[in-house]
């Protein structure tokens, strides 16, 4: 195994110059960078992250928690939450909740924490009660829409501007009876909650009424649950002319009973999703949807804990909000 000592050998330099390049230090000349940086390349030196991370007694691995894993729009969110630890060379260790009260409780409050130097977590049940129990020292920063009184950073997107711009689309494409599937009928925090509230406000102030009718509660969100919703609503005595579903697995199962009956998408009914995962670009209808920046979610997920181990960040709770935009397919624009 390639050592330090070897590079500092072939580079001609003291054994610390390497260190100092081998850990990003910025007071060392680009030239001497520049030597010892072809030296490592040409021994094929690989530092020993393991033992760089026990030195500041850590041990390199932060956690990310969600509420299930098997939801494609966390599956991918998951993956770039890897990608952005891999910059700072963490590695993550994966767990999913099952948006279980429980399970949130166990592992918000320092489950496996002698493995792991942080946690990110997406709650479901959590309260802000919950959060300001924790006796765990180790930073943790929050995902999703649910808004929290207690101390720690926090990354969510707009939900209810990014509805708005969703029902806006449909109406501008000429629908006046746009149906919303996947409400909940719990804590008027959740994500439900908040994209419904884009939806009725986007409708009044386009002065179309926002109709209850039109509006379907769902148990879960996915599939299965969009197909439920969209039969629920065929059957019902006014069809809709556009559909804005919670997340894209719903609009998925939505647009399946839709081919089922007959209905043609999008000329007799349009549909949106949320969450722009990548099985909606590959649907018989690809679906157009609403798009967070999962790479941005991630990165600033990682970067406040990053900062919070080094000690570098403020004692302020940082609260960020990534980006979205609307991508429009097919599934409301038609064939070109």
């Amino acid at each position: 195994m390639v050592s330090l000592k070897d590079v500092a050998q072939r580079a001609g330099v003291s054994i610390k110059t390497v260190s100092n390049v081998v850990n990003g230090y910025q007071h060392v000349t680009p030239a001497m960078r520049e030597r010892v940086q072809r030296a490592i390349d040409e021994l094929g030196y690989r530092p020993n992250l393991t033992a760089r991370h026990l030195r500041k007694g850590r041990t390199g691995i932060i956690a990310l928690a969600v509420p299930e894993l098997g939801n494609p729009y966390f599956a991918e969110l998951a993956g770039a939450v890897i990608d952005a630890a891999a910059q700072h060379d963490y590695t993550v260790l994966l767990d999913h909740t099952g948006g279980r009260r429980d399970k949130e409780l166990l592992v918000c409050q320092g489950f496996r924490s002698h493995v792991m130097d942080g946690l990110i977590l997406s709650p479901i049940e959590l309260e802000s009660a919950d959060l300001l129990a924790r006796t765990e020292s180790s930073p943790l920063v929050l995902l999703g829409e649910r808004e929290y009184d207690a101390p720690f950073d926090h990354i969510a997107i707009d939900n209810v501007a990014a509805a708005r711009s969703a029902v806006r689309h449909l109406i501008d494409l000429g629908r006046r009876r746009i149906a919303f599937l996947g409400a909940r009928r719990e804590s008027a925090r959740e994500p439900a909650h908040l994209r419904l509230r884009g939806w009725r406000e986007e409708l009044t102030a386009a002065g179309l009424p926002a109709d209850d009718a039109l509006v379907v509660a769902t148990d879960g969100y996915g599939r299965e649950d969009g197909a439920r919703a969209m039969a629920a609503l065929l059957d019902g005595a006014d069809r809709p002319d556009a559909v804005f579903a919670y997340n894209d697995t719903v609009a998925i199962g939505a647009m399946r009973t839709l081919a089922d009956r007959g209905l043609r998408i999008p000329e007799d009914i349009a549909v949106v999703g949320f969450d722009d995962i990548e099985e909606g670009r590959f649907a018989g209808v690809p679906l157009t949807t609403i798009s967070p920046d999962k790479e941005a979610i991630a990165r600033l997920a990682v970067d406040c804990l990053v900062e919070r181990l080094s000690g570098g960040a403020s004692t302020e709770p940082r609260r960020a909000r990534p980006g979205h935009r609307l991508v429009v397919r097919e599934s409301t624009a038609g064939r070109a």
